[in-house]
């Protein structure tokens, strides 16, 4: 056993993944310990106080509203028309989530919401870019972060359907960091008995992901000065919006958040607004009740705009940050060893250490809130059933006149 790895595990008090190190191959062996030398295991610091801070003055933010950009649209597109033909956009699919929600074995974006024909959830997404392509008379490269997981079965996906008819120069995968999982106390887990358990750090990640993958090198080589980033979960997507992108320019922003009316307080979503007096978003979750139920002098709700993760972001403003985000704790079940057998619990158990997308929006300084219809942009697929599920989805589909 190598001196840094015993040092590195005694410094974060992890000796315990070396329990069963006694009862491992030569090749076992080697597994862990690379696990050990490659975790990161400072996350655990935020065990016991969050390395989340708290929250600032928050105040509503003024939005771009559908009215304020249908008057200007027709200028909006035009500006993003030439930014799209001349190269400088891209897309960045989040792409990392499992279809477990859906009782689907699979990722996420291979989901078949069609009805009377297969059409995947990727297969929409991308129906709506070929809108765009066509539009704009080019193609812009797509940047697509799955899970370790998930990423064999996505490329094949991609690969099967003929990447959907989309040049495959212009489609770049790469895999999403990882982090440990540790039970409520901070002790890491073991996946296997040579394995540390890791899960995905979180979509606020995607761009330092991005970087290590080394495909920053087609962004600094094709010259791409915007990022336009978004989910998998939302069929309804509109990706690299010229509209959207003319009006984040002109309103020289570092960023553009695409945000919808709230239907409801209690809506799971994040919501844009001010925190001493620059743009932030704050997860439904963390939304304080005498917030979240204000409502202002026309009796709608004060803190109103809900985000659809759509942003887009300035690549020279992204690139003068550290992109350091802080940490989030998701309580979750976690499969583990335990006493030399592993154990799948039913109730969470220990935490996930994840970063989020919404927190880099601070972080530019600048934001665009821009406005868009609810139903024609915002079909989120995260349930099986009832609200923001499959039916919904395919409900929102129809009414849209798209075939499924």
């Amino acid at each position: 056993m190598k001196n840094d790895i015993l040092q590195k595990l005694e410094n974060y008090g992890q000796e315990h993944l070396l329990q069963y190190y006694g009862e491992l191959t030569a090749e076992e062996r080697e597994q862990l310990i690379s696990d050990i030398r490659n975790a990161d295991f400072s996350v655990l610091e935020n065990i016991g106080g969050s390395a989340l801070k708290k929250r600032g003055t928050i105040s509503p933010v003024n939005a771009v509203s559908v009215e304020d950009i249908q008057k200007k649209c027709a200028e909006y597109e035009r500006a993003g028309l030439e930014i799209i033909r001349s190269g400088k956009v891209a897309a960045v699919l989040l792409a990392g989530g499992q279809g477990t929600r859906l009782g689907f074995d699979g990722p996420k974006g291979c989901y078949n919401i069609g009805i009377n024909k297969k059409l995947s959830i990727f297969g929409q997404q991308m129906n709506n870019i070929a809108e765009v392509t066509k539009q704009a008379g080019a193609y812009f490269h797509i940047f697509i972060m799955t899970s370790a997981a998930n990423r064999g079965q996505t490329v094949e996906f991609f690969k099967e359907n003929n990447y959907f008819g989309y040049p495959e120069n212009k489609l770049h995968f790469y895999v999403q960091e990882q982090a440990p999982v540790s039970d409520y106390s901070g002790k890491v887990y073991l996946s296997e008995k040579h394995r540390v358990a890791l899960a995905p750090n979180g979509n606020g990640g995607w761009y330092l992901s991005l970087i290590k993958s080394g495909l920053s090198k087609v962004i600094e080589k094709e010259n791409i000065e915007w990022l336009n980033v978004y989910s998998v979960d939302n069929v309804l997507q509109r990706i690299c919006d010229p509209a959207f992108i003319g009006a984040t320019v002109a309103a020289n922003c570092n960023c553009g958040a695409k945000v919808v009316k709230k239907a409801y307080p209690e809506e799971k979503v994040g919501v844009l607004c001010l925190e001493d007096g620059k743009p932030a978003i704050i997860e439904y979750y963390e939304m304080p009740d005498a917030l979240k139920y204000e409502r202002d002098g026309s009796g709608g709700l004060k803190y109103c705009y809900g985000v659809i993760l759509n942003y887009l972001f300035n690549v020279k403003a992204l690139n003068e940050t550290s992109c350091s985000l802080p940490y989030h704790l998701a309580d979750k079940a976690l499969a583990h060893i335990k006493d030399g057998v592993k154990v799948v619990p039913d109730k969470p158990c220990g935490y996930k250490f994840e970063t989020l997308v919404v927190d880099m929006v601070k972080l530019m300084g600048t934001c665009l809130a821009y406005e868009v219809v609810r139903e024609k942009e915002f079909a989120p697929v995260k349930n099986a059933e009832g609200a923001d599920s499959v039916q919904t989805a395919r409900e929102l589909l129809i009414k849209n006149g798209i075939e499924i």
